[in-house]
């Protein structure tokens, strides 16, 4: 991760965040705020140097917060030799041009997005992610490069500059729109491609589970504990920005697929959302949410709030969910509800566990396999050796567990469906009285 500007420029790596208390928030929101910036700043490999909040009804409109604060600000830039502002609210393209000029001394200043994209350029991995991440810094930065000559400079290096459309931003900002446009075709053409593996799946009849849930929960490392799948799982935020998707097999003996799926934050850009559109609808397509929790933040209840307004809002709500608290490990925290905690709540699948330890996973696939199994039933078939076709659609549509060939026939075992019962019932051997149902 490189901080230092090319060339022998100033080092970059201190920043002072600023916060602002309104009539609509309250001192410890913005002081929860400002620790979740300071977060994602250390993710950026940037470091706190310190805090600026102000209390004021409504945010200023020419430089947000008031004139008597932005030379508080601006002295204390001087004379500790700060070179990065970042306010934890979204700016305009003037606010920024006007903040910059009454700090002056060459201090840059960025908002809580702009940081955000650029956590997302240095994680993003694949052509896609690479290509999400351009689209979104192109639709957010453009109208912010107008102005003096810093604003113009993409090259610069250092926090809130760098990504995969650096160079062309410098080279050719006249034609963005163009460049927008074919971003958006490109990605259009991969999440036909998307659609085009998400209807394979489908086909495939194996359940598909989507793990969702707020940034740095530990969704990786679960993934990483159930499949072995050896993805990046670092303590960091947004260390996963690009699905990834395994097979699992339970206990049971049946398939599924689990994808893991990028973060949410507090106030997640809309642009962003969009953007990244394609990667989210992961949630939408699956069968099973999956949302992990990290059980020991103290900020678990308001995280969670955050995760399921944002699932909501992609329409991915009302999928049968299973609540993961993970990081149980390391105590649970005091502001979740006793009922949670406990696992005493009959409307929720509640689970505790451990991803890093293996705590709690074998109670995990149990609840698993429980959803899996609602309005399923074991049933015996005997299917006449002249008709083995029905066979085929055990295989393809249901679990088998077992296959005994008779002279006459096959007797299997399978645990299926309604619907693939209807279509077999004339092998159907079970009387309604005996079937097992789950």
């Amino acid at each position: 991760m490189q901080l230092d500007f090319k060339e022998g420029k100033e080092h970059i790596s201190k920043a002072i965040l600023v916060g602002i208390v309104t009539r609509e928030n309250s001192a410890d929101e913005v002081e929860k705020e400002l620790d979740e910036l300071a977060r994602l700043l250390d993710t950026a490999g940037g470091e706190e140097f310190a805090r600026l909040v102000q209390n004021k009804e409504t945010p200023d409109p020419r430089t947000v917060i008031g004139s008597g604060k932005i030379s508080e600000l601006a002295e204390l830039c001087k004379n500790n030799g700060i070179k990065l502002v970042i306010f934890d609210a979204e700016l305009s393209p003037s606010q920024i041009r006007n903040i910059e000029d009454d700090i002056g001394d060459g201090v840059r200043c960025i908002d809580r997005s702009m940081l955000i994209l650029d956590i997302f350029a240095l994680h993003a991995t694949t052509g896609e992610g690479k290509l999400q991440v351009e689209l979104a810094q192109l639709k957010y930065t453009a109208p912010r490069l107008i102005g003096k000559g810093t604003e113009l400079s993409r090259l610069g290096g250092g926090i809130g500059t760098r990504g995969p459309g650096e160079s062309k931003l410098e080279s050719d900002r006249r034609h963005m729109k163009r460049r927008i446009t074919a971003l958006e075709e490109e990605l259009h053409e991969l999440e036909k491609n998307r659609m085009t593996m998400r209807a394979s799946r489908d086909r495939s009849q194996i359940p598909q589970i989507a793990i969702v849930g707020y940034t740095n929960a530990g969704k990786s490392t679960l993934l990483n504990t159930l499949t072995d799948a050896g993805i990046l799982a670092e303590n960091k935020l947004f260390a996963t920005l690009d699905p990834t998707t395994r097979k699992l097999k339970l206990p049971c003996g049946e398939t599924v697929l689990l994808t893991d799926t990028v973060g949410f934050i507090r106030k997640l850009p809309h642009h962003l959302v969009k953007a990244f559109k394609s990667t989210l609808d992961e949630a939408v397509y699956a069968d099973i949410l999956m949302i992990v929790i990290d059980a020991h933040d103290d900020e678990s209840r308001a995280q969670l709030d955050v995760t399921e307004s944002l699932l909501a809002e992609l329409g991915a709500a009302g999928k049968p969910t299973i609540y993961v608290y993970n990081k149980c490990d390391l105590g649970i925290s005091a502001d979740l509800p006793s009922y949670i905690a406990n696992n005493e709540d009959p409307n929720r699948v509640v689970c505790a566990i451990s991803a890093k330890s293996g705590e709690g996973i074998d109670t995990l696939l149990e609840k698993i396999e429980a959803i899996i199994h609602q309005g399923k039933s074991r049933v015996t078939f005997v299917i006449p050796n002249s008709e083995q076709s029905a066979l085929n659609i055990l295989y393809k549509n249901a679990t088998v567990e077992s296959v005994d060939y008779g002279y006459e026939g096959v007797t299997v075992v399978a645990t299926v469906d309604a619907k693939v019962r209807g279509m077999l019932k004339k092998y159907d051997v079970n009387k309604p009285e005996e079937v097992e149902e789950f």
